[in-house]
């Protein structure tokens, strides 16, 4: 249980640092205006929206699109990433807060440092966890 509350805080980290990068093209968008308590639950809950999208949906794309994964040499999962990233967009915004992406270019740039950032955070607090890889 540790573990999967330090991935979520580190997603939520990388999400941050990722609307920091690409804004106005990707923005976090809180239930409550001006309220630091309300973007960071909106960050968290974001956070583990595009988790569990990303470990169903992207685990049975991923087996599903093996072939076209090796035809590509691995490049289709970018196309993939940022199609969960909309995704997440999606559910995040159906009750009018979350998480927002301007369009698909931006969905693929966005997952693409979100994904180097939440691996860059991971291996910066890996000595501090005790997790040895």
């Amino acid at each position: 249980m540790g573990r999967l509350l330090l991935r979520l805080l580190i997603n939520a980290v990388a999400l941050w640092l990722t609307t920091l990068i690409l804004n106005p093209h990707v923005t976090i968008q809180p239930y409550a205006p001006n309220d630091t308590a309300a973007f960071i639950l909106t960050l968290l809950l974001v956070a583990a929206i595009f988790g569990i999208v990303n470990a169903i949906v992207g685990g049975i794309v991923r087996i599903v699109a093996l072939p076209v994964y090796i035809l590509t040499l691995g490049l289709i999962s970018l196309v993939v990433n940022g199609l969960l990233l909309l995704l997440a967009a999606w559910i995040s915004g159906l009750g009018g807060f979350g998480l927002h992406v301007e369009n698909f270019g931006w969905g693929v740039l966005g997952a693409l440092v979100l994904g180097i950032l939440a691996w860059l955070i991971g291996v910066l607090l890996r000595p501090f966890t005790g997790v040895k890889k």
